[in-house]
C-alpha cells in the first residue's frame, strides 16, 4: 500500500491534478480535520482527511508550505464533513472561507431520526463495521504518526460519501432532502459569519451570576491563566478549567478562603496573588458591568402561547420520529411566545412549515 500521507506542495498538487472531463462541475469530497487543541496553547491544524471517493489520504499541514491548492480545489466543491462546525472553522482560518456547498452526515442522520449520530454510530450503523476510538485524544502534532493513528484519522473520512449517498436517497424518499440542504447550508452561513475575535471571552458560563467585584476577579484570573498557558505552550484547561476559574472568583466576591492546587509552583503563585492584587487596587469604577439579561414577563398569555407551541412540536416530531429540539429549541419558542421576535427570523424555512408558523 502507498504512503497515504501528503507531505509536500508538489505531492498535494499531484494527487488533487485536474480532470478536464470535469469541466464546471463541482467535484465531490469529504474532509475531516485533526488539530492540538488539548496539547497546545495556539491550537494549530496538524492534519486534514481527505478523499474524493477513489482514495483516502492525509495531507499534512505541518509539513506542507503552501496549502492553497486544497483551497482552490475546494472553490468548486461539493464537500462532505461529520459533525462539521469545528472542521469548517477550521478550514474557514485556514482558507479565509469555505466551499459554495457543505454538506453534514450528522445533521442528515438526524433528521431521519438518529438519536446516537456520532461518525463511530453511524458507521456502526450503515456499515456495521465497528471503529476504533483509541486516537481520539492523540497528539496529532507530533511526528511521525503511529500506524494506529494513521489508521484512524484515514477512517474518519473512509466511509463519509458512501454515507451520505444512503442518508440523501433516504432523505429523498421521506420527502425532506430540502430541510437538510437547508440546514447545511445555514450552519456553514454560522461560520462564515461567526466573529473569532470575540470581545470579553473571560465571560464564561457562570459569570452571570458574579457581582462587580466577582467579574473583576473572574476577568483578572482569565488573563493570568491565558499568561500562564502561554508560556507553558499547553491548553488552558491545564493550568485551571473554566469551572474552577468561576469557584475562585465566586469564593472572592463572598470575601472566602480559597485553596490553590499543590502543584502550583511558587512563581506562579506569586503570579496570581499579583493578579488579584491588581484587582483590589482598582477603582470600583473599572469593575466590569454586569450584563443585563432579559427579564421576560411571564404571565398565563405566555404561558398558554409556550405551552400551545411545545406540544405542537412534540406531536410532530414524534410524527416524524425526531427529537423535538431539531424542530426547535425551547429558547426559540420562548421568544416567539413573547412576541420578542417573529418566528422567521429564529427558525428556518422547514421548520416553520412543520410548525405551521409563517
Amino acid at each position: 500500500m502507498a504512503d497515504p500521507i501528503i507531505g509536500t506542495t508538489e505531492a498535494l498538487i499531484g494527487h488533487l491534478g485536474v480532470d478536464d472531463s470535469i469541466g464546471s462541475q463541482p467535484r465531490i469530497c469529504a474532509i475531516d480535520t485533526e488539530a492540538d487543541s488539548l496539547h497546545r496553547y495556539r491550537e494549530s491544524l496538524c492534519l486534514i482527511q481527505f478523499t474524493d471517493g477513489k482514495d483516502c489520504v492525509l495531507i499534512d499541514p505541518l509539513s506542507i508550505e503552501d496549502l492553497s491548492p486544497l483551497g482552490t480545489y475546494l472553490e468548486n466543491s461539493i464537500l462532505w464533513m461529520h459533525g462539521a462546525d469545528y472542521d469548517m472553522t477550521m478550514l474557514k482560518r485556514q482558507f479565509g472561507t469555505l466551499p459554495p456547498v457543505v454538506y453534514d452526515t450528522q445533521i442528515g442522520a438526524r433528521l431521519l431520526g438518529a438519536r446516537r449520530f456520532g461518525l463511530a454510530d453511524l458507521v456502526l450503523r450503515y456499515f456495521d463495521i465497528e471503529l476504533s476510538k483509541s486516537s481520539q485524544k492523540a497528539d496529532w502534532g507530533k511526528r511521525p504518526l503511529s500506524p494506529k493513528m494513521v489508521e484512524y484519522a484515514l477512517n474518519d473520512v473512509r466511509y463519509l460519501l458512501p454515507m451520505g449517498e444512503q442518508i440523501v436517497e433516504k432523505l429523498k424518499d421521506l420527502d425532506r432532502y430540502q430541510w437538510f440542504e437547508e440546514s447545511c447550508e445555514a450552519a456553514r452561513l454560522k461560520v462564515l459569519e461567526r466573529d473569532d475575535s470575540k470581545e470579553e471571552i473571560w465571560r464564561i458560563q457562570g459569570s452571570g451570576k458574579l457581582d462587580r467585584y466577582g467579574l473583576a476577579c473572574l476577568r483578572a484570573l482569565w488573563n493570568w491563566r491565558d499568561q500562564e498557558a502561554a508560556t507553558w505552550d499547553r491548553p488552558s484547561f491545564m493550568v485551571a478549567p473554566n469551572r474552577v476559574l468561576i469557584e475562585w472568583a465566586t469564593a472572592l466576591s463572598e470575601k472566602q478562603k480559597i485553596s490553590l492546587p499543590q502543584h502550583y509552583r511558587s512563581d506562579r503563585l506569586k503570579r496570581f496573588r499579583d493578579a488579584l492584587a491588581e484587582v483590589d487596587a482598582m477603582p470600583q469604577s473599572e469593575w466590569p458591568e454586569r450584563l443585563k439579561s432579559l427579564r421576560r414577563k411571564r404571565d398565563r398569555d405566555f404561558d398558554q402561547k409556550l405551552e400551545i407551541l411545545l406540544k405542537s412540536r412534540d406531536k410532530i416530531a414524534a410524527e416524524l420520529d425526531v427529537e423535538g429540539s431539531l424542530i426547535a429549541a425551547r429558547a426559540a419558542l420562548e421568544t416567539i411566545a413573547s412576541g420578542e421576535a417573529e418566528p422567521a427570523e429564529l427558525l428556518l424555512k422547514w421548520q416553520c412549515s412543520c410548525l405551521g408558523l409563517h
